[in-house]
């Protein structure tokens, strides 16, 4: 089972994701949970270039192929090897997120960046896409509380600091992606209270926790 949470920034896949592996644990579900950029060693270095915020003279389709090149070494490395060991995957951003960013938000062809995802994915794709989705400037107010706390670097905020234009069109993305593909995106409100979308979130997972559930006792 591979699953993925997507969203603008501060939509509150961090915490969702947290207490996803929380509720993994207690199950006792063979799980790992990764993010993107920087699920791998080699990936940390790609994510520093990525959001760093001295990075804004960065041409856009480097942006794009560094994205790329960190999904490839992520699926590669992290992703294939847990799918074959019939672990569970919770992803912090995958493949649509470039689409929404690099393709909706900074306008770089969509037909490029699906090719692109194709090779660097090796035809390895989510189970279930988890989107909360929250007016921009509400996600974007919680991004700034979140790096005045201290809960987030505050060097790895390139992409918070794009104009609004560019967030809406983001959001925007994330929801053309979720009309083409409503079987597999699931669009749940982080305007909800963490407790609610968990609440949410379990029950979109109850197929598939009973499937595995029935398949341990046939064993």
């Amino acid at each position: 089972m591979f699953i993925t949470f997507e969203g603008i920034e501060g939509c509150g896949k961090t915490t969702q994701v947290e207490r996803l592996d929380r509720v993994l644990e207690e199950c006792r579900i063979p799980h790992i949970v990764t993010r993107e950029p920087g699920g791998t060693r080699l990936g940390g270095y790609i994510r520093g270039i990525l959001l760093d915020r001295d990075h804004g003279e960065m041409e856009e389709l480097t942006e794009l192929l560094l994205y790329a090149a960190d999904r490839a070494q992520h699926v590669a490395e992290v992703i294939r090897p847990a799918l074959a060991a019939d672990r569970w995957i919770v992803c912090d951003r995958f493949a649509d997120a470039t689409a929404a960013y690099q393709g909706y938000g900074r306008g770089q062809d969509l037909g490029l960046i699906r090719r692109l995802n194709l090779a660097a994915t090796q035809g390895v794709w989510p189970d279930l896409t988890v989107l909360l989705d929250c007016p921009v400037e509400v996600g974007l107010e919680r991004a700034r509380r979140r790096v005045l706390a201290g809960a987030s670097p505050a060097r790895e905020d390139r992409f918070e600091r794009q104009v609004l234009a560019f967030h809406l069109r983001v959001r925007e993305g994330y929801r053309r992606l979720a009309e083409e593909q409503p079987e597999r995106i699931r669009v749940l409100d982080a305007t909800l209270s963490p407790d609610r979308l968990h609440e949410i979130i379990l029950r979109l997972l109850e197929p598939y926790l009973e499937k595995r559930e029935s398949l341990g006792k046939g064993r």
